[in-house]
This record gives C-alpha cells, structure tokens and sequence, in this order.
C-alpha cells in the first residue's frame, strides 16, 4: 500500500489530521487498535465543551471578553516556570491557541455545520487574584450535539474521503514499532487483531492475527495520554499534590494507557512535562459502567457544602467549579482520596450536572423539548438514576440521619454529627444578610449576577437545614483520572523533537499525545474546554505541516 502518511490513532486528533492531508489531495493510512465502534475516541464521550473567546454567545449575554483577557487568564492557569526547557514550545502553542480560539475556530467548525448551546459555562472560576488562576468570565461553549457534535464533522469528512479511496481506515491495527533509517521514521509496524464485536468503551481483546508493515514519509502519533493506566498515573504523580490516590475511577476507557507514547520516545521523541496531569475530584462510580472503575464528574455549581474525609469544611477557594487541581492537592494532603458534598434537593435540582454525552440524552440528542424539560422541578433523569441507583449518595430527612448514612457508607465512621451541625449552622446564620464574611456564599451571589447561572446553573442562597429545601443528600466523591497535560513535545508544526530540540525527520504528533501541543499547551492548570480544543487544533496544525510536505 502507498501513502503519504500514516496517522496512529482515530480519536479527535487523528480525526482532523486525517482529514486535513487528505483534503490536499495526499493519500493518508488512519490506524487505530479499537474496534470501528469507538471512531472519535474520547471525544465522543466528552460533554463537549469549547474554550472560545469574544464569542457571539458571550456578546449576547452581555459577557466582556477579549484575547488580552483571555491570554492573561491562561497564564495565570498555566503557570509556565520551565521557560528554557519543557514549557518553550508548550508556551507558544498556549499563544498560538489562543489567537485561534479568539480567532478562526468558531467560524472554522461553524461552517462545517457545528452549533452551540446558547448559555455559556463559567468552568473552573479560580478563587484567586486577577492574575491568578481562573477563567474570569464564562467561556465554555457547549457543542450542540455534546461529544458526538464535535466528533461529527470530522468523521463525516474521513468517510468521504475513504469513499474517494484517499483516506484507507484500518481499525484493529495496533503499531507496536515506528520504523527508522538514518534517523528518520519511516513507517510502522505492528499485530493485526482479531475482530471485535466490542461496543464503544468497552475493552476489546488483544489476540493477535497477524502482522503488518507500512512506510510513509510522514507519520502522525494521536494515541491519547495515560488515564487508564493507573499504575502509570501514580508513577508520575507529582509531590506537589500530595500522595497519589490507592484508588481511583477511571475517566476514560482502558485503551487509554499511554503505550504509544513510549514506543515514540523509544523512536527518537522527547516525552516533557510527565508530572503534569489533570484528574477531577467530584468523581461517582457510575451505576451502569461502560469500562472498568467507570467514574463520572458531577459538573457542580458552587453551592454544595464540601467537606474532607472527617467532616472539616474546605478553606476558600476550594469550592465546587473553582480550582480543579488545587482541592485536589487539599484533599490528597488530608490522607484521604475521597471527600464529600453536602446539599439539598433545591441545590441538585438547579447545580448538578454530569459531564459526558452519554449522561446528557437532551443536549447530545439535539433535542430542544428535552433541554426545556431541565427548568422543571426535579433534577434531570440522569441525576435522578444516580441518585436512586448509584452507591455514592446518602439522602435523609434530617442531618442526624444524614451523617449516619454517611458513616454507614464508608463503613470508618469519620464523622461527627456535632462538628458538622455546627459548621452548617455557622454557615446557614450567614445567609441572613446581603453581605456575609463567607466566601463561597459571597461567590454564590456573585455568580447570580451571571443571567446564565442565574437562569440555569445557580440555586438561590437558603439554609441548608431548613426542612423546606430538603431533603439533605450527600454525595462521596472520589478522585477520577483523567488528562495528561504533559506529552511529546512538538514546534510548532507539530513535529516531534528529540532530546536536543531538534526535529525527528518524519515524525509529527497532535493531540493528548503531545500534551494538546508542544509537550504541554496548558502548563499546570486547564481553563476547561481546552482539551477538545487542543485536539482539534494540534491536529489541523499537524495535518496541514503533513499536507505541505
């Protein structure tokens, strides 16, 4: 077989790579070891949200943004520190998306028919000072159509090409080498496996049928990251954050685990960036798993009472939605990878969320009746399942019996009924005024000046323990992996380099594989709404650098 180029791996990235070499005509290889049912990877089960800035969904709901601003919150989220080294090129793709996302993206994917949901999100709200980490307005743009949307117009063109002859698509194909000469890649190799009737997400076998070997002038690497790979996860965790987790939900299906990346470091490419790594803190066991340990995020608002392990309030600014990894380093310090949530139905009616296509039918079906259906009373059919179904929720009359639950839950009987009556008490006094000295409910106020968490996202201030807005519920949450910020790092052509800067002849990647480009685009810190982004960016970076070669 003759190509151009081979692109390893048909998730987001690899999607859009694909698609763009192919659109110049050059003949392109899209391998992937999973069945045709997961096309899209990750992507597919994301919830499907996009960083854009001064956006005509923003402008109509009266949000102020601009690139300065936005450039400004990315480095505060970023923290950029290895300047010479690991975050040089990770810095100047964070500039260089930022131009795009404040720029060509949305009229790029509009005109491929991608449509938004018309309130915008305000993910990860930071807590801190103006040059601190945060998003200082609401930026997450819900694709409409949720993962699958996003996915959509990428495999529509893929198909048309592989129609045309000019993209070959062979799934079950896994590379376990990348061939070289003189330093160059010039091809792979690897097993053919044995054809899986394996749904989306679900671990597909590994038996091998045979083998194969192909070269092409140029090969793309969009594996994906580690999620999956616990063992991994922990081996790179940072000290930074505490003790890595004993246990952990998984956020992403078993094939993400990470081997690709050490078969290109094996072929020349620099991996930078490894102690960098997103993985959220509101995670539940999912009730009717896909994959194993299948861990779902709650997309909170900010009035849930967070408690650690033993019942103590979190200090500000780790409130739910504020600053993802920095409550995760206060919970891993409490020697607990586990934490709670304390609230009332009026909160999970209005607040909770989950993240993922599957857990929105509304949204990923494009179906406006549905998405109408989530002012009533009640919380959404998803929460509602969760709430009766999954193992993570306590619900009772009272907060005596609450705690009891709580203890019987866990079966460590951590907590004390007193110490948490008190510090609700505390809390609920401070509801009496306009003005308070409590952070979070100060935050809660601020966020209702937002007509979108007003009308949509934020329950009005009230008592907890007031029985007119229960009953009380209570949600253990646990850590859930996720993202690898770090990566292959790659220029801005998103060739891969080598230990001394320079370009591997031959070899490109896009995508969670090189850190959504140049071994590491976010830094420390995600703004959310970025990752998708990032694949789709990286990947039409790297796919047109192919197309021009």
């Amino acid at each position: 077989m003759e190509v151009d180029a081979i692109v390893v791996g048909a998730g987001l990235a690899g999607l859009v790579a694909a698609a763009e070499i192919a659109d110049a005509g050059k003949k392109v290889l899209l391998l992937d070891q999973e069945p045709e049912s997961s096309l899209g990877g990750q992507a597919w089960w994301s919830f499907g949200g996009l960083f854009l800035v001064d956006s005509p969904e923003q402008r109509r709901l009266r949000i102020k943004d601009s690139k300065a601003l936005a450039w400004q919150d990315w480095l505060g989220a970023a923290g950029f520190d290895r300047d010479e080294d690991e975050d040089y090129w990770g810095r100047k793709w964070a500039e260089a998306y930022v131009d795009f996302a404040s720029g060509e993206k949305r009229a790029w994917l509009h005109a491929m028919g991608v449509r938004f949901f018309p309130i915008v999100g305000w993910a990860e709200r930071g807590g801190y000072l103006a040059e601190g980490h945060g998003n200082s307005v609401p930026r997450f743009h819900i694709v409409w159509g949720t993962g699958p949307g996003i996915v959509e117009p990428f495999e529509r063109r893929v198909r048309a090409h592989m129609e045309s002859g000019t993209i070959t698509y062979l799934p079950r194909h896994r590379v376990d080498n990348l061939l070289r000469s003189n330093g160059a890649v010039i091809g792979v190799e690897g097993a053919v496996l044995a054809p899986s009737t394996a749904a989306r997400g679900e671990a597909s076998s590994r038996e091998q049928v045979g083998r194969f070997e192909y070269r092409a002038q140029a090969v793309l690497v969009s594996s994906g990251g580690i999620g999956a790979n616990h063992e991994l996860v922990r081996q790179n965790w940072p000290s930074r954050l505490g003790t890595p987790p004993d246990d952990m939900l998984s956020g992403v299906p078993a094939h993400v685990d990470g081997r690709m990346l050490a078969i290109t470091e094996e072929a020349g490419g620099r991996i930078v960036n490894r102690d960098r790594m997103w993985h959220y803190t509101e995670g539940i066991k999912n009730w009717d798993p896909v994959w194993n340990q299948h861990g779902i995020r709650i997309l909170p608002g900010p009035s849930s009472l967070w408690l650690d392990a033993k019942g103590q309030r979190f200090p500000a600014p780790n409130f739910p939605g504020f600053d993802t990894l920095g409550t995760l380093e206060t919970i891993q310090k409490t020697g607990y990878s586990y934490s709670w949530f304390i609230l009332t139905q009026k909160i999970i009616e209005r607040e909770f969320a989950l993240s993922g296509s599957e857990q929105n039918p509304d949204l990923t079906g494009k179906s406006i009746k549905q998405v109408l259906g989530r002012v009533l009373p009640g919380p959404t059919a998803p929460v509602k399942a969760f709430m009766e179904k999954g193992e993570d929720f306590v619900i009772a009359a009272d907060l005596a019996e609450l705690v009891a639950g709580m203890n019987k839950l866990t079966g460590e009987s951590l907590l004390n009924f007193t110490d948490i009556e008190r510090q609700i008490q505390a809390r609920d006094r401070e509801i009496e005024n306009s003005f308070t000295k409590d952070m979070q409910i100060t935050a809660i106020r601020g966020a209702r000046n937002y007509i979108g968490d007003k009308l949509i996202r934020v329950a009005a201030p009230h008592k907890l323990l007031d029985p007119k807005n229960g009953p009380l519920i209570a949600v253990r949450l646990r850590i859930v992996s996720r993202k690898t910020l770090g990566g292959l790092q790659t220029d801005l052509s998103g060739r891969v380099l080598d230990g001394n800067g320079d370009p591997v002849p031959g070899l490109y990647a896009a995508g969670e594989a090189s850190g959504f480009g140049g071994g590491g685009v976010h830094g420390y810190r995600a703004l959310e709404g970025t990752f998708l982004g990032g694949c789709l960016f990286s990947g039409r970076v790297a796919g047109r650098a192919i197309a021009k070669l």
